[in-house]
């Protein structure tokens, strides 16, 4: 019994450590097929408008109520301590350092990672991707990487949307609906965030968030079995993998970012 468990646990150490191990060289053969893509920007500026299409609805509506929900929320524990002039801080600060980079590549998961997942996966069900290789054309160069890059660059860009929008968002309820200063909430926004050490970690945040949750969404779906099954899988794969590892490396950048 006690054999049969260690069997079991050194057999699911030994996979794991094959599947990070060719998670890492897959890694590094997309970026090594990328170097023609600078030659033919328009695969990647296609596949950036079908990325951006998907997330930029759900992000800019999320990042309102956000910002809403934290504007309301801040200020009342601020009026406990008779800080609600420093609504527009609290809200800025949070939205750049955690909130927009982090919920954002949280809502790209499961909106534009799980669209590439499925995408790769019924290319290959279909031998797309097969029929590619046969016309000796690099399916990573021609299919992979424009998504990968599109994928990276499309973050940021969501994350500030997010950040703008949440704004907007606790400015309405802030000083629109319950009536704090504005001149007190743009001010103390501005006074306090500081733009390197504020929006500059947080667009370095989503940048490599979104290295991070577009390739584990287009390995995925290369990786999936031509089955409908396990096509179906490998989107679940991504948002629970890519959730996970977005928190884990929210952790490590802010224990590197913020610390004395």
């Amino acid at each position: 019994m006690i054999a049969r468990f260690l069997a079991a646990i050194g057999a699911w150490l030994r996979n794991s450590v094959q599947d990070l191990g060719f998670a890492v060289r897959s890694f590094f053969i997309i970026i090594a097929s990328s170097g023609g893509l600078w030659r033919r920007p328009r695969l990647v500026i296609e596949q950036l408008f079908f990325i951006g299409n998907r997330s930029l609805v759900i992000t800019a509506v999320s990042g309102l109520f956000v910002g809403m929900v934290l504007g309301l929320q801040g200020y009342y524990t601020l009026t406990t301590y008779g800080a609600e002039q420093s609504l527009g801080l609290l809200v800025a600060l949070s939205l750049t350092r955690e909130l927009g980079p982090v919920v954002t590549a949280l809502l790209f998961a499961g909106r534009a990672g799980t669209s590439l997942t499925a995408e790769i996966g019924l290319m290959k069900a279909g031998e797309q991707l097969s029929a590619m290789e046969m016309m000796a054309v690099n399916p990573i160069q021609r299919v992979l990487a424009p998504r990968f890059w599109a994928g990276v660059i499309a973050m940021p860009i969501l994350g500030a949307i997010f950040t703008a929008v949440g704004i907007i968002g606790s400015y309405l309820v802030g000083v629109v609906l319950i009536g704090v200063d504005e001149g007190s909430f743009w001010s103390q926004m501005q006074g306090g965030v500081d733009v390197w050490k504020e929006v500059g970690n947080g667009t370095i945040k989503s940048l490599v968030f979104g290295i991070a949750v577009t390739f584990i969404a287009l390995f995925q779906g290369y990786q999936a079995q031509p089955t409908p099954e396990d096509v179906s899988g490998a989107t679940t794969r991504t948002v629970v993998i890519s959730s996970l590892m977005v928190w884990w490396l929210d952790f490590m950048m802010t224990a590197l970012m913020f610390s004395k």
